[in-house]
């Protein structure tokens, strides 16, 4: 199943793999517990940074 979201929490909690795209081109992509632990590629970070100082922390 593909599911499309910005709701970061709701993909950590549910998503197996993620696939992290920017203007139509995918950044990165992997393991969603790997990913949002320690995302590889800048823009990754930089988004999910957002999604993390919002007070969502990581799990």
């Amino acid at each position: 199943m593909v599911i499309v979201t910005h709701e970061m929490s709701f993909a950590r909690d549910v998503a197996n793999r993620v696939v992290f795209f920017d203007k139509g081109v995918i950044v990165e992509q992997g393991e969603a517990k790997a990913m949002f632990a320690a995302p590889k590629e800048e823009r990754t970070r930089q988004f999910l940074s957002k999604f993390l100082s919002a007070g969502h922390g990581a799990q």
